[in-house]
């Protein structure tokens, strides 16, 4: 495909960006730039969150890891799904009854301003990395197919990316992203499915014979029960649950667009919806992932070093036109949708739990607006850089990388918020930051350790669980019992 024709569809889509942003993001002022008026119809935010979940490492990690790794991250998948019912029952209705527009002011009534400040930190620290670890993954992919073709560097490339998510998000923010976030789930969607159909008919499989080309596959063992390897069934799952409920519950990127509905019952359908529709995606991307494999070892086409290049490869350079037209679309969709929301809830957070301007009344509403757009510009700028220090760095499967990421920056806020809620006891605020990074610190030594200390047995995804347990221990190591009024009444907040 002409590298000027792959240039012409990402304009043409962002053009589709730009005027759903201008007519959303009228007269926006904080309150829509925040919670979008409380207006948004929880429909469309469930499948908005698909675009957040659904990035360039959903897209092309997980169908390029079945080479490897088989089904066996559906393990993890199941997981999640439990984990986001655990947070429609017992996280929304706590947000929605404190009225938040940031969940880590919950920290701060529980615990602390140090607390809170300390939840925030990780947060803006997880979703920097994540945010720039996805980006970095579909910005390479373009650079290789595109921009080096036309001579472009890198850190131009990216530039060029993040300038074109910071127009459209600058103004509107959540009442904005509700909508183009639909838009490139859809998108995605549409990709996944139509990629299935492209391989399918290079392949003459009819329906039923695609169903038994991915069932009788040996990429499609899905189950795994010997407990030592990262596979084992029960790691999987048990992670997958503490991972959906930190980097979903617990993350001020995913619950905004959830707190932007106008009830509780809204924001549930809206998870519950979002659960369910995530898993069968999943699965599609894994199904897709066999097919790839099985196309290239049938036309005798050499597997890529790197498994993230397989989808791209085929799809640019074996499958014809129409494939790699779906494939770009798909790609430009998670390129945009792994970093625009964030922009925003990073932007948020800082606005809320680090300069506190919510509760300042020195500043004028003009005051606040233009203290916001700056903090926006400024976190665009610190991903930018992020996403190049990544890419000199990075040598792993990035889906491998942001789940380890994910499990040393959001154990800390597993274990705040669990103590928070079930550990009716009082701690000294002030040292909270120093758990929460000594946590982390031993979590790291176990995990290069553990195959020696352990006879054998390998940490996996599971590190996010072993993270929060640490951090609760170190909480209750510094805590105190509260008397049996204040109890009560933090435990009536709590419900």
């Amino acid at each position: 495909m002409s590298p000027f024709f792959i240039i012409s569809c990402i304009v043409v889509y962002f053009g589709i960006l730009l005027l759903i942003a201008w007519i959303t993001g009228r007269n926006a002022d904080n309150n829509a730039y925040f919670l979008g008026n409380k207006a948004s119809p929880w429909i469309a935010v469930a499948f908005g969150m698909l675009a957040d979940s659904l990035s360039g490492v959903t897209y092309i990690s997980v169908p390029g890891a079945v080479g490897s790794a088989q089904f066996s991250y559906l393990q993890l998948v199941m997981g999640y799904v439990f984990g986001y019912f655990l947070i429609g029952a017992v996280l929304l209705p706590l947000y929605y009854k404190m009225n938040l527009t940031s969940i880590y002011s919950y920290l701060k009534t529980r615990f602390g301003s140090w607390s809170q400040k300390t939840g925030a930190f990780f947060f803006l620290l997880s979703r920097t990395l994540g945010a720039a670890a996805r980006l970095y993954l579909t910005a390479s992919v373009i650079q290789l197919f595109v921009f080096d073709a036309l001579g472009v560097p890198f850190w131009l490339a990216v530039t060029i990316i993040i300038a074109l998510m910071l127009i459209y998000t600058y103004r509107g923010g959540i009442k904005t992203l509700v909508w183009t976030d639909t838009l490139q789930s859809g998108f995605l969607l549409l990709a996944v499915i139509l990629s299935i159909v492209a391989i399918s008919r290079e392949l003459d499989l009819g329906f039923f014979d695609l169903i038994r080309t991915v069932s009788d596959s040996t990429y499609s063992k899905t189950f795994f029960w010997d407990p030592k390897p990262e596979s084992f069934f029960w790691k999987q799952f048990l992670a997958g649950v503490f991972i959906a409920v930190a980097m979903t519950g617990l993350d001020q990127n995913m619950m905004q667009k959830s707190l932007s509905c106008k009830r509780l019952w809204d924001a549930q359908k809206n998870i519950y919806s979002y659960s369910l529709v995530m898993f069968i995606v999943n699965f599609f991307f894994l199904c897709l992932g066999v097919l790839l494999y099985t196309y290239a070892e049938r036309m005798g086409i050499g597997i890529p070093g790197v498994s993230d290049n397989l989808f791209p490869t085929l799809a640019l350079e074996h499958l014809g036109i129409f494939a790699g037209l779906v494939f770009i679309v798909g790609l430009t969709a998670a390129t945009f949708s792994s970093a625009d929301s964030v922009l925003t809830t990073l932007t948020t957070s800082f606005y809320i739990d680090f300069l506190n301007m919510q509760e300042r009344e020195d500043y004028t509403q003009k005051q606040k607006v233009r203290i916001r757009k700056r903090t926006h510009l400024a976190f665009a700028v610190i991903l930018l850089l992020v996403i190049l220090i990544f890419r000199a760095a990075n040598n792993d499967a990035i889906i491998n990388t942001v789940l380890l990421l994910a499990g040393y920056t959001y154990g800390p806020l597993l274990g705040l918020f669990a103590f928070g809620l079930f550990a009716k006891r009082k701690v000294i605020d002030r040292f909270v930051p120093l758990i929460c990074i000594f946590a982390p610190l031993l979590c790291y030594l176990l995990n290069e350790n553990a195959t020696r200390w352990l006879n054998g047995y390998e940490i996996g995804n599971e590190l996010i669980l072993l993270n929060g347990l640490l951090t609760y221990i170190g909480l209750l190591l510094i805590s105190k019992r509260e008397n049996r009024v204040k109890n009560n009444t933090i435990a009536k907040d709590s419900i």
